[in-house]
């Protein structure tokens, strides 16, 4: 099978999906749960605990997580549901999907699991990058950021596990780097599509490489932070986007942030964010 361009290879990964040859990530049943009961309003922090707790090992995370040094309080948490009422309905609902986004980046096939590994571990240093940045703007929630950089590169997923199969990508890891960096974004939107995301988050998959995108408004929005987040996070690697002057991106001055500033050496941000790569690992 041989592929003349992007076009054509995204085309057939619409007909795998159609005829059900390909399965799209989903959210464990949990997070869609905890996602619905918030968003219809109807969950108090005793149902939300009650739903949470019948997932043992995630339970033991959100413990972890809420006695960290981004969410302690001056009591220690030592059940779900004084996370719950602690760190509120709408926290705990983007904090879920967050910590068990890593159970969707888990290998079918030992011969991928460099390819998954490595892709959700720039998940998570763009995931921490976001969240660091949005507290530098109220009308953005961190949690939401970090979520948003967690899903940034979804679309890469259903590519490994497409190629696989394919020799002309499988054996040659220059080609398939190069798919991979081409083509997930448009696959990043067929997922975020079927997920119910709110509407601020869904554009982040497909359009953060967009780097000449103009957010509506004068405020920065998720995508301008996972650009900012994801160019300041491949700064210095051989990535082809380390060729694009951040003068030129929008996202930066949306942020407040100068095109040169870099993110790291801003007071107090290292540590940040170094927490929150370590609650997500």
């Amino acid at each position: 099978m041989q592929f003349k361009s992007v076009q054509e290879f995204l085309a057939h990964v619409q007909q795998e999906v159609d005829a059900n040859r390909l399965i799209l990530p989903t959210l464990p049943d949990i997070a869609l749960k905890v996602r619905e009961a918030v968003s219809r309003g109807e969950a108090n922090a005793e149902e939300l605990a009650n739903m949470i707790t019948t997932d043992a090992a995630l339970s033991a995370r959100l413990i972890q997580v809420a006695n960290s040094p981004l969410y302690k309080g001056a009591v220690e948490i030592n059940n779900i549901q004084m996370a719950v009422a602690r760190l509120g309905n709408n926290t705990i609902r983007t904090l879920i999907t967050s910590l068990v986004m890593q159970q969707m980046f888990k290998p079918p096939t030992a011969a991928l699991e460099e390819l998954f590994r490595e892709t959700w571990g720039q998940s998570v240093n763009v995931s921490a990058i976001c969240r660091a940045l949005a507290t530098f703007s109220k009308h953005l929630d961190p949690d939401e950021a970090m979520l948003a950089g967690l899903i940034h590169q979804i679309g890469k997923l259903p590519i490994l596990m497409l190629v696989e199969k394919i020799p002309e990508f499988r054996d040659s890891p220059s080609r398939l780097k190069k798919l991979l960096e081409k083509a997930h974004p448009a696959v990043g939107k067929i997922i975020m599509d079927s997920w119910n995301f709110p509407d601020s988050l869904k554009p982040v998959a497909s359009e953060y490489v967009n780097f000449e995108r103009v957010s509506d408004g004068h405020q920065a929005d998720y995508v301008d932070v996972v650009q900012v987040a994801f160019l300041q996070n491949i700064a210095g690697t051989g990535h082809p986007a380390c060729r694009i002057d951040w003068a030129t991106v929008p996202a930066f001055a949306k942020l407040g942030m100068a095109a040169d500033e870099e993110i790291m050496e801003i007071e107090g941000v290292a540590e940040e964010i170094e927490m929150a790569q370590s609650m997500l690992t």
